[in-house]
């Protein structure tokens, strides 16, 4: 590489270009790992949408849902991870960093028919969805995945005085005998308990 500096034969215009693709790079992978692509030393994994989720996994498997309505939700889900960042699980985190408002709610717009497709394949996968519904939100993707699993014994409901049809929901979770807490501790707590 002697003479790739010189600026006559092109080589700075490829030294450039090999810059640009390492910080991409580098950047991609700094990304993966905000967006918890990557698994910790003991085995604690978060897994957002679009990264294919983990099937095949043994280790137990928490999906995140609750609210999040276009970020007008606190970032309770940063709360969870953080929480159980010590345990081994598996958690699917369906609040993407990279969710473009522009992205109509219509199965002919692939990158939200993807976000479907992968949020409705983690619930089915995950093996405890823990719900935080929370006041001021009316979170209907959430209530429609209440729905879906109240039959199961895979909830866990955090819905605190505020939410919009509080009674709706403790009705359902009275009728199926569904894991409901009063506080985030108590949510963390039995996240935890589950994960281990």
């Amino acid at each position: 590489m002697g003479g790739c500096l010189k600026t006559g034969d092109g080589s700075l215009a490829l030294y450039k270009t090999y810059l640009r693709w390492l910080a991409i790079l580098i950047l991609m992978f700094n990304a993966a790992s905000i967006a918890g692509c990557a698994t910790a030393p003991n085995g604690f994994t978060v897994i957002t949408s679009p990264n294919p989720i983990a099937t095949t996994a043994k280790t137990h498997k928490i999906f995140l849902a609750g609210s999040i309505e276009m970020g007008k939700a606190t970032d309770w889900q940063a709360e969870i991870i953080n929480a159980l960042k010590d345990t081994n699980a598996i958690i699917y985190n369906p609040r993407r960093s990279d969710w473009n408002r522009d992205w109509k709610p219509e199965l002919s717009d692939p990158h939200f028919k993807q976000q479907v497709e992968w949020e409705l394949a983690a619930l089915e996968d995950a093996d405890t969805i823990i719900m935080y519904l929370a006041p001021n939100t009316q979170s209907p993707i959430s209530l429609m995945e209440l729905g879906l699993y109240a039959r199961t014994d895979k909830l866990i409901i955090y819905c605190p005085d505020g939410f919009w049809r509080k009674g709706n929901v403790d009705a359902v979770a009275a009728k199926y005998n569904i894991k409901t807490v009063s506080t985030m501790d108590e949510l963390i707590a039995a996240a935890k308990l589950r994960a281990h």
